[in-house]
């Protein structure tokens, strides 16, 4: 079996030199009875692998399958319903069931919903108001009021009143309560002002109330409430009224969509290409663009060091100096001091001297950096999969927000609905009598007789009941909602991390390249990450969560307590914060480093971690030249793409370039900004997608090269993996067998 497979590597090796090489190095593991090394289903320097970090994979699964029972127990007792409908005055909801047809809530006196103190709770949790609410079909559009006749003792309540706009409980046609007595128990409205449907809510529409004229609502024999309402609704919404109109502008933005869609999409395809293309191109023009960069910048300082010369030479003769000047808010007054430029001068001299001798002193390590970052791009064309690989991670993220939102919504709207009476005016009458802990029925309330010596008595939503072992723990499960959320999220990262870095490992671990690249790089990555490294990636993101955790828990104490806090324990807070977001910033170097071990050692998550961080640091200098120089590429292919595709759009939708042949037309948009904007957000997010999975490339490679530097030598038994330009840079060779002497 091990001479087939060894004549099956000869005659699939490309060159005689390789497979001698190949040959030798098996034969004398073969006899040295050694584990092997070189395993050459994943060429690389991996052990034989195992399921790593079994214990945290067992949690892992325990808590999603903890999270699924949550998210059945949430489906099961939660009801949607009370967040996405509106309700009326008898609990029912609106635009589903009996009311299907009438999707609107009407409120009789929606200032109640502001200015009502003792109900505010039940407003904020149950979007409720202690006002008659009745569900309609069309929220009115006019402006209305009840005629003063209708107060005379022979009117008839028919004539004046809509029907479909009462409690549909009560009848106009048969009741025996005359006018008075219907506008005291809000069984039918007696005014109401032109509305808008909002979320299945009947909005006022202040645009339309700005335009009632003043004598019309003022009109004499009109009780004084309907001139307070209108005038309240014009007062909190004035400001507004004047900057604009939310729903014409919403409207307006559609419509713009509408009309631009394919070219927004087009502009997008173009930003993919684009950021496609340049991270191909860096293979040949990376030395070019850091070079020019690196030149660049220096190029700026040197400028920068002759215009504060220059600055500092026109007020050399001046007699102002800083100690005449003092402290002033005024910075303009700073630069007409000759201090100023000198300190200026001196600052980027300094920092244009560092550079200069980084630039000397580092020049090699910047060589191997465009070497690494070419080896990168070349990586990249040979695997394409891997540039679309963010869309999957972008699914999954997806998926975990949708789940742990659903949760959440089912979660919060669990257990009944509990109703109480509550007293609108609790001067009139005996309704001071009435407590707040009275429970009551909306669907029998408003039929039944029981309050009838307090018409201002309404059944409004307070909370939902937490009486049950479930309504009990809803806290308990919403905290397990979020914790679980933010594992899987930062799992699913993780999973793309360590896959993408398998990958790119095993292009990097094959000695000729690119005949010895696996045929599906990508999907064995994949498999062979979920297949042993489950735990060791649950461990990692674990770590991540329960930092993140503690930074939601700080910034929630330091929401509340701010009002309370001294400078002192302001300071501290700040302190913390900051401590915790550094360590949050390092744990994801540190992860993002150790799957990197993981998918080319298989080892488990400790060991990665610590072989990691000790390697990196055994090469401090060149991480951070790498680190710059690629960050430095980066953020100029992210400007080149975002910036190219940003003006493109502009000078498109702006109606300055035209397309042959095109019907579109600037005029036929509200806002050509707004196609624009979007283009330019999506192009950010295309090119960091495209530039992440580079990135992650050139990190998984340069932790390859800094192991092949440290593990092997050159020799037959111990060959270089690294390219034949990292090779030349460092002044290295892989030794071939030496030519014997005399006949052959």
């Amino acid at each position: 079996m091990c001479i087939n497979s060894l004549t099956f590597i000869l005659k699939n090796r490309p060159s005689e030199n390789s497979s001698i090489l190949l040959l030798n190095h098996y034969l004398s593991v073969f006899f040295s009875g050694e584990p092997a090394q070189y395993d050459p289903t994943f060429n690389g320097p991996i052990r034989k692998r195992g399921c790593t970090d079994i214990i945290c994979c067992v949690l892992f699964m325990v808590v999603i399958l903890g999270y699924m029972a949550v998210g059945i127990l949430a489906w099961l007792y939660g009801d949607p319903r009370h967040v996405l409908y509106p309700r009326n005055s008898t609990g029912m909801f609106c635009g589903i069931g009996l009311n299907v047809a009438q999707p609107s809530v009407f409120y009789f006196d929606i200032l109640k919903c502001a200015t009502s103190i003792n109900v505010m709770a039940a407003v904020l949790n149950g979007l409720q108001c202690p006002t008659t609410q009745v569900c309609v079909e069309k929220c009115p559009d006019v402006f209305w009021a009840l005629n003063p006749l209708a107060y005379l003792p022979n009117a008839k309540p028919r004539d004046y009143f809509n029907q479909t706009l009462c409690v549909p409980s009560f009848d106009l046609a048969s009741t025996k309560l005359n006018v008075k007595e219907i506008v005291d128990q809000e069984l039918c409205p007696f005014f109401y002002t032109p509305t808008i449907s909002v979320l299945g809510r009947c909005i006022p529409d202040v645009t339309a109330l700005k335009n009632i004229p003043n004598d019309f609502v003022n009109t004499p024999g009109l009780p004084s409430s309907i001139n307070d309402t209108v005038n309240g609704i014009r007062n909190a919404t004035g400001d507004i009224v004047n900057s604009f109109n939310a729903k014409e502008i919403g409207v307006r933005i559609f419509e713009d969509f509408a009309s631009s869609w394919q070219w927004i999409i087009a502009a997008l395809v173009i930003a993919m290409v684009v950021s496609f293309l340049f991270l191909l191109l860096l293979r040949f023009i990376a030395p070019v663009m850091v070079w020019v960069l690196i030149f660049g910048v220096l190029a700026v300082g040197a400028y920068g060091i002759y215009h504060c010369w220059w600055e500092y030479d026109n007020y050399r003769k001046s007699t102002v100096s800083i100690a005449d000047i003092g402290f002033t808010t005024d910075f303009k007054v700073y630069l007409q001091v000759k201090e100023t430029w000198l300190a200026f001068l001196i600052i980027l001299s300094v920092v244009e001297g560092i550079l200069l001798l980084t630039l000397i002193f580092l020049r090699t390590r910047i060589l191997i950096a465009i070497a690494l970052i070419q080896e990168s791009s070349k990586a990249v064309s040979h695997m394409m999969s891997t540039l679309f690989y963010p869309l999957v991670t972008f699914v999954l993220l997806v998926v975990c927000v949708a789940y742990w939102g659903i949760t959440a919504l089912y979660l919060a709207t669990s257990g009944n609905p509990v109703y109480k009476v509550v007293t609108l005016n609790s001067t009139q009458g005996n309704c001071g009598q009435i407590g707040g802990n009275v429970t009551c029925d909306p669907q029998t309330f408003y039929n039944s007789t029981d309050y009838s010596w307090c018409p201002s008595a309404r059944c409004i939503f307070i909370k939902y009941n937490n009486e049950g072992l479930l309504q009990r723990n809803l806290f308990n499960l919403q905290i397990y909602n979020v914790v679980a959320f933010l594992w899987c999220i930062n799992f699913v990262i993780a999973l793309g991390q360590c896959t993408l870095a398998g990958a790119f490992a095993s292009y990097y671990w094959a000695f000729s390249k690119p005949s010895d690249i696996p045929t599906f790089p990508l999907s064995q990555a994949f498999i062979r990450t979920l297949r042993y490294h489950v735990g060791s990636l649950a461990f990692g993101a674990l770590i991540l969560t329960l930092i993140q955790v503690v930074r939601i828990i700080l910034e929630y104490l330091d929401h509340k307590t701010r009002a309370a806090q001294n400078p002192c324990a302001r300071f501290l807070m700040c302190c913390l914060k900051c401590c915790f977001w550094c360590l949050e910033k390092f744990i994801k170097f540190l992860n993002r480093n150790a799957y990197i071990m993981i998918a080319v050692y298989g080892k488990n998550f400790c060991v990665s971690a610590k072989n990691a961080f000790m390697l990196l640091m055994r090469n401090i200098v060149r991480v951070v030249v790498l680190d710059k120089v690629t960050d430095l590429l980066l953020f100029f292919g992210k400007l080149l793409v975002v910036g190219g595709v940003g003006v493109l759009a502009f000078f498109f939708f702006s109606g300055r370039i035209r397309l042959p042949g095109s019907n579109f037309r600037t005029e036929m948009l509200n806002y050509y900004w707004m196609p624009i904007i979007v283009v330019v957000v999506g192009a950010y997010l295309i090119a960091h997608g495209f530039f992440s999975v580079y990135n992650m490339c050139v990190d998984t490679l340069f932790l390859c090269f800094l192991e092949d530097l440290e593990r092997h030598d050159g020799t037959m038994q111990k060959p270089y993996y690294m390219s034949k330009n990292l090779m030349k840079i460092l002044n290295k060779k892989n030794k071939g067998p030496k030519k014997g002497k005399g006949k052959d």
